[in-house]
Order: C-alpha cells, then structure tokens, then sequence
C-alpha cells in the first residue's frame, strides 16, 4: 500500500475510532449505508474547534444534519449570490430530508462575533470581513438592548445572543423555511453553548435566552 502522510493526531484518532465507536456501533453504520440518513435537526453551528455540536448533545451518527461556518451565520436567501454553500445545505436538510427542526447554535467567546465587534471589517480580508459583515445589524441591536455605555465584554456577549436571532429571522428569507414554518411542519430554534461551564441557553417561546436545566 502506498505510504500516506497523515497528521500523528489524525492517524490516532482514526484509529480509535475503529477500534472503540466503529466496533461497538458497527450495526448502527450498517443500517444508516442501508437505509440512508433521517436527521431530525438541521444545526448550523460555528467552525470552533471547541464546540462540536455532536458533543454537545451526545447526538449519534445519523441524528443531526450539520453545517458549520464562521460565527453560524445564515446568509440571506439570494438566489445567485455569493453564499451559496451553506444555502444549498440548508436547501438540502430541508426540503430533501425534511428535517423538522433547525437549530442555530452558537457558542460563547465567538471569534468571529468578537473580530465584528472590536475592529472595523479588514479591508485586506478577502472572505472573512464580507462574511461576518451581517453580525453589524446584530451589534446595534445589542447595542440598544444594552444602552450605549455598555462596555465591550458585554456588548460582544449580547451580540452572540442577537446574531443568533437574526439568523433565526433571516431563515424565513427561504420560501421552502417560511412555508413550512407557517404550515406548521419545521420549527426553528436558537442555542448558545458556554465553552468553560458547559451550559447551554435556549431561546424561549418570550424571546429571552434561559439556562436549560441538567441534574448536576
């Protein structure tokens, strides 16, 4: 066989994989070829490297349908644009699986929402700045929850919770989203994961973020 340069950390953990999760949910990976995937949440989650949505809720192969992207944004729906990777996955997710769910997650101490907040877009960037660029209408709106001598730590922790919403707003720019919200067969959701403490807040039916309850 031909010699392969993987990464150490890869070549590992592909080889734990096997001999630990593959073996023990062989049966599982079996069915899924068999019968293909039934997700019952679209999660579009941030790229971090610390917030697997996977992880966060012990979800097993075949569960969740995931798409990531810098900050979790969602792109306005614009037939011909310039974001069309994750509208063709949300398009996917929707009206192929028919997922009955869609949950925005995102996560505290966002780079991406911190890089909007703190400096003017990068003119030197060539997709970052154009990418994050929507997180600015979600900065006035934490700006005029917070009042204006909100200092930075806050204005960036409200404006995680306020880009969230506005992704939430602009996936019923989807005509395929928007019927079937107001028909009654897809729901959408919004999440925040705390990296340090492991809490998850969830956007409440009155529009407010609250801890969800666990045991411990």
């Amino acid at each position: 066989m031909p010699k392969r340069s993987m990464p150490v950390d890869l070549s590992d953990g592909f080889l734990r994989f096997r001999q630990d999760f593959f073996q023990r949910e062989h049966d599982l990976y079996e069915e899924l070829a068999d019968k293909g995937q039934h997700p019952h949440t679209l999660v579009i989650a941030c790229s971090d490297s610390r917030a697997d949505p996977a992880q966060v809720f012990a979800s097993h192969p075949g569960e969740i349908f995931v798409v990531r992207n810098v900050a979790n944004l969602v792109p306005e729906c614009e037939p011909g644009g310039h974001s069309q990777g994750v509208s063709a996955a949300i398009e996917y997710a929707v009206t192929a699986l028919e997922v009955p769910n869609i949950l925005i997650l995102g996560h505290k101490q966002c780079g991406g929402v911190a890089a909007r907040v703190q400096a003017e877009p990068d003119p030197k960037s060539l997709f970052l700045a154009q990418w994050i660029e929507p997180i600015a209408e979600a900065i006035e709106d934490a700006k005029a929850a917070l009042g204006a001598d909100a200092d930075m730590m806050a204005l960036t922790d409200q404006t995680e919770l306020c880009s969230i919403q506005r992704s939430m707003q602009r996936l019923l720019t989807y005509p395929f989203i928007a019927e079937r919200v107001e028909a009654g067969t897809l729901k959408i959701h919004g999440a925040r994961f705390g990296i340090s403490d492991g809490e998850l807040e969830w956007l409440t039916i009155e529009g407010d973020f609250a801890p969800v309850e666990h045991p411990d």
